[in-house]
């Protein structure tokens, strides 16, 4: 029954009564930017000459949207706003911390040099089927997924990018395209099927979703809930979506089949947000059982570390041979988590943004592989240190952050996880980064000499066709860009350290996180 009109209903109980303020919006706006954006691209679908522009302009302002909050969260803390206005835990948080604000700052980089390389490689057709909306509901899901402080909520955003990710996988139908989407769409739903279940299954357990809330009840449950099953649930599940061994070889078999830049996109941000996932869940929320399980993810790194790539040393097509790259440089991820401690979490942070920032710009230096040597097979492909000496260099420069080694950003944490490794007695795990790194050493070594050093002239290589100089300057812009980063933060890798040495410490002990969705004390 309705109240009377004189009745005074106290709200505080239940509802945020403050209004928001403008930062509050921050934490929001990459989603509600990347849907408008979305929106908008589906209203003018018939012009199809409007849609790089549109897309160019709103990725550009997510990445001055993730600067300002990066800064916000850096300087203040963590940042909560609660959807609906409803209180937690009942109410849906998007809750931001330095991780999750590192993470989608670095998506948001890739998604915008992405947009500028598709506005050559992404013909009318590839505008007709719906490219560049589809690539704004991806970074929709991935903001999400990063941003998020509900579980629940983290299963939806994963589902939004998984989603818009079938329909770039099969961007112009070819055969190659179905073939390799039948692969990724099987394996990644029986992932997301596993999500859902444990989701449910934490439901059960701890009767909330909120993150905040789950990490300050984990510990009471330690010994009375089988919290141990429960993460080795989550562990296969986003196992699956990081490509880790043993459920990896869903990757190499689709990421080299749609369109480069896709590749592109796919390779820096997908897996990255299953080990976003990973860390989230198993740093934060359930620390105790992570270290339960930390031999078991330990092994699993280890393997995936050097069959991966040994599994790059045997390719001879560039893109099946970048999609190992990726999935050595998830086990190196993995191996801070399995150690934990914020100096090898702290470690995986920064391997994972620059994982992020590389793979992309590796896939669109495949592209421009192809399209200047007129192949993506290494036996085909000659002599383009003679034809683009700029590129050629900016290449060599990435393979070298690729194998870890100095003064590029690939160096900074493998160097850390092997000391973190080295600190407690696991002198195997320390093995396996450095041989994984130097397999990799070896397989873009061989790429190098085979694509780039090689005279043109030689046996078995193709005529280069001519080079088309407009559209090189457009290409290039986003791998100089790309690479840029590789290079200041190898270089300059103090601020970034730092960074993710503090973000280790905000996962570790989430006090600061909780503080910001309970402020007045968890009910």
């Amino acid at each position: 029954m309705a109240a009377p009109a004189t009745t005074s209903v106290d709200f505080t109980a239940a509802l945020v009564t403050a209004p928001a303020t403008a930062a509050d919006w921050l934490a929001i706006m990459p989603v509600g930017l990347c849907i408008a954006a979305g929106a908008i691209l589906m209203m003018i679908r018939h012009r199809m000459n409007w849609h790089p522009p549109v897309a160019i302009t709103a990725l550009a302002l997510l990445v001055l949207n993730n600067v300002a909050l990066l800064i916000k969260v850096g300087t203040d803390g963590p940042l909560t706003m609660m959807m609906g206005r409803w209180l937690p835990p009942f109410g849906i948080a998007i809750t931001v911390d330095l991780t999750g604000a590192l993470f989608a700052l670095a998506a948001a980089i890739v998604a915008l040099a992405s947009a500028l390389y598709a506005h050559v490689e992404i013909d009318r057709s590839g505008r007709r089927y719906g490219f560049y909306p589809l690539l704004m509901m991806l970074m929709a899901g991935v903001s999400g997924a990063f941003l998020t402080g509900d579980i629940f909520n983290l299963y939806v955003w994963f589902e939004v990018l998984l989603i818009s990710s079938f329909g770039l996988l099969i961007l112009g139908s070819e055969r190659e395209q179905i073939d390799g989407a039948l692969k990724y769409a099987v394996l990644n739903l029986i992932a997301t099927t596993l999500f859902l279940i444990a989701v449910a299954y934490l439901y059960g357990i701890f009767g909330t979703l909120n993150m905040a809330d789950i990490a300050r009840k984990a510990s009471t449950y330690a010994e009375t809930a089988p919290l141990v099953t429960l993460s080795a649930l989550f562990v296969l599940a986003f196992s699956m979506k990081a490509a880790a061994f043993p459920v990896n070889f869903w990757l190499p078999a689709s990421y080299h089949t749609p369109r480069t830049v896709v590749s592109a996109l796919f390779a820096g941000l997908l897996t990255k947000v299953g080990v976003y996932a990973l860390l989230r869940v198993m740093v934060m929320l359930l620390p105790v059982e992570r270290e339960t399980l930390s031999f078991a993810i330990a092994v699993t790194a280890g393997l995936t570390l050097v069959l991966g790539a040994m599994g790059a040393l045997a390719q001879n097509d560039i893109r099946r041979m970048l999609g190992f790259v990726v999935i050595a440089g998830i086990g190196n991820m993995m191996v801070g988590i399995a150690i934990g401690g914020e100096m090898a979490v702290g470690a995986a942070i920064f391997y994972a943004l620059h994982s992020i920032l590389l793979m992309t710009a590796l896939y669109l230096v495949a592209g421009e592989v192809a399209r200047i040597g007129g192949s993506f097979r290494l036996d085909r492909v000659a002599g383009l240190w003679t034809a683009a000496p700029l590129f050629s260099a900016v290449a060599l420069g990435l393979f070298f952050a690729a194998s870890g080694l100095p003064p590029f950003s690939g160096f900074w944490p493998k160097a850390l996880l092997v000391k973190a490794a080295i600190d407690i007695g696991a002198w195997w795990l320390a093995a396996c980064v450095l041989i994984s790194g130097f397999l990799t050493t070896l397989a873009f070594g061989r790429v190098f000499l085979f694509a780039f050093w090689r005279p043109s002239a030689g046996e078995g290589a193709a005529a280069l066709p001519p080079i088309d100089a407009t559209q090189t300057s457009w290409r290039m812009a986003p791998i100089l860009l790309l690479s840029a980063f590789v290079i200041w933060f190898g270089l300059f890798p103090e601020s970034l350290i730092a960074a993710t040495q503090q973000a280790a410490a905000g996962l570790s002990d989430p006090t600061a996180y909780i503080r910001s969705v309970f402020p007045g004390g968890a009910p």
